[in-house]
């Protein structure tokens, strides 16, 4: 077959299309595998309240049940692209099935909360490993008159997926048991391999322009101690945060560590010569602040959706099936409209949606506020996700067309790598923070009563946090910017699916 090279793709010159068989096994095989990451998100939430009452967990622990796999994910997903540069997309890509489907394995099989945040941090380094190379396998397979319209149907596929989370997770656990919602990932990932070992063509990072070049990149080898700081930093600020309510003298130790490894961090990407997150990038403006609003929002969103799964089930009285029912709509509406939404900004720059949209989520997250024991879905709940869905269908697509078109092309891949680590890593530090910010005291979430005080106090610190990315993206963005740099979509390795079910930004007829 023209373009293949030792059973390698020719990342230059791609002729498999999408309309053949093989075309369609590679998009099959990276939905399924950005799709597992993404539910290993959005399915667990709706599990707590029975995984907390099976093992008879505190809340700190459920907070480590969710936080432990996006601790993992976003300390080492920039790390897991540079491995799948180096040694192969595909054969990364294989690896973290294989990695994610133990770990999930073994989270399903815990005896305990201590095995189970165990498994879920392996679970996490699975999508590390995987996510990366998910979309950069399309750019580096298919042929590029084919490469639009397969990022397009990879994103509306995985933000079916992300979408159907919480109520695939709602049946399992009312159905077969909470355990499900993690085993569910053993078959799916395990289908996914001899598809992609028979049909996905390996690819890997463009290579240096000269061999001294070449030399030297092989000689420094990957940024593990970049990694492991920034790793370190993330786990002891949210083990800081979660278990802060005891006070004492490690708590204080382990803020002042967090602290420490987050400015080794800073001085290693500065001074190494292939940092893993190079700082030159943050010479932008525009970057700098696009990363502010995503740490912004996505902690108030992080923290709301984790919260309002259980003010459903633990106040309201749902089943776990209903409240994950219950979500649905706000999700549909981003599947339905995100795309539209990232061509109005293109037209009207990026300041006014990325204003409007976080000020509307805010607004919906207070009505949530009426949310409370014997409340009507038509008329106290529905509203508000609706509300919300469509702040979101404003500011989500629009932020990823921003971001992309404030880097040149060759850093793009780059660009949202750094912000789909921040997404994550603003939502770990939401949940970690949030209960102790409103007062939850470790059993809260056993009395309604006791969680519905701690829900009205803790709501409003989440539209607080989108309230201040909307006040940032109305001081510090560039009108026009938007409208002036055409925002290209190009799939490397370290471009990462949506953090949510329709981040893309999808410019019709773009160049690739």
């Amino acid at each position: 077959m023209p373009g293949l090279q030792h059973g390698n793709l020719s990342h230059e010159n791609p002729t498999v299309r999408i309309a053949t068989a093989r075309g369609r096994w590679i998009l099959l095989a990276t939905v399924l595998g950005s799709s597992m990451v993404l539910l290993g998100s959005t399915v667990t939430n709706v599990a707590l309240p029975h995984i907390g009452e099976d093992f008879s967990a505190d809340l700190a622990a459920l907070q480590w049940t969710v936080n432990a796999y996006m601790l993992t994910l976003a300390g080492l997903i920039l790390l897991g692209g540079s491995l799948g540069d180096r040694f192969g997309r595909r054969r990364i890509f294989v690896l973290g099935l294989v990695w994610f489907a133990a770990a999930s394995l073994l989270c399903g099989l815990a005896a305990d909360t201590g095995m189970l945040i165990a498994a879920r941090a392996l679970q996490g380094v699975g999508g590390a490993l995987l996510t990366p190379g998910s979309l950069a396998l399309i750019e580096a397979s298919l042929h590029p008159d084919d490469r639009a319209r397969a990022v397009g149907l990879w994103s509306g596929f995985g933000g079916i997926g992300a979408a159907a989370g919480p109520f695939l997770g709602g049946w399992l656990v009312d159905g077969p048991g909470w355990r499900w919602t993690f085993l569910l990932n053993v078959p799916l990932a395990l289908a996914c391999v001899p598809i992609a070992l028979r049909h996905v063509p390996d690819s890997f990072g463009a290579p240096p322009r000269t061999a001294a070049a070449d030399t030297a990149h092989r000689q420094r080898g990957f940024d593990v101690l970049g990694a492991a700081l920034g790793a370190l930093a993330l786990a002891l600020a949210t083990y800081t945060l979660t278990e802060a309510r005891d006070g004492g003298v490690i708590i204080a130790a382990t803020a002042a560590g967090s602290v420490a490894a987050g400015v080794a961090f800073v001085v290693v990407e500065r001074r190494r010569p292939d940092p893993m997150m190079p700082l030159t990038i943050f010479a932008s403006r525009q970057f700098t602040s696009v990363n502010l609003i995503t740490l912004c929002i996505y902690a108030g969103l992080g923290g709301f959706f984790f919260l309002t799964a259980l003010q459903l089930q633990i106040v309201v009285g749902y089943s776990a099936l209903e409240a994950g029912a219950a979500m649905l709509p706000n999700t549909v509406l981003m599947l339905i409209f995100s795309s539209h939404s990232g061509e109005l900004a293109q037209r009207l720059g990026p300041r006014v949606p990325l204003t409007a949209g976080p000020l509307m989520c805010a607004a919906g997250m207070l009505m949530m506020l009426r949310v409370g024991t014997g409340a009507s879905y038509l008329v106290d709940i529905l509203p508000a996700l609706l509300v919300i869905g469509t702040g979101m269908v404003i500011m989500v697509a629009p932020l990823t067309v921003t971001l992309l078109s404030s880097v040149d092309d060759k850093n793009a891949g780059l660009a949202s790598g750094i912000n789909n680590a921040a997404v994550r890593a603003s939502g770990l530090v939401a949940v970690a923070a949030l209960p102790l910010l409103a007062g939850m005291g470790p059993d809260a979430y056993r009395s309604g009563a006791v969680f519905d005080a701690s829900f009205s106090r803790a709501v409003p610190l989440c539209a607080a946090s989108l309230a201040i990315g909307a006040a940032l993206a109305f001081t510090t963005l560039r009108e026009t910017s938007a409208v002036r740099h055409r925002a290209h979509w190009r799939a490397h390795g370290w471009l990462m699916e949506p953090p949510l079910a329709s981040r893309f930004a999808h410019p019709h007829g773009s160049n690739h």
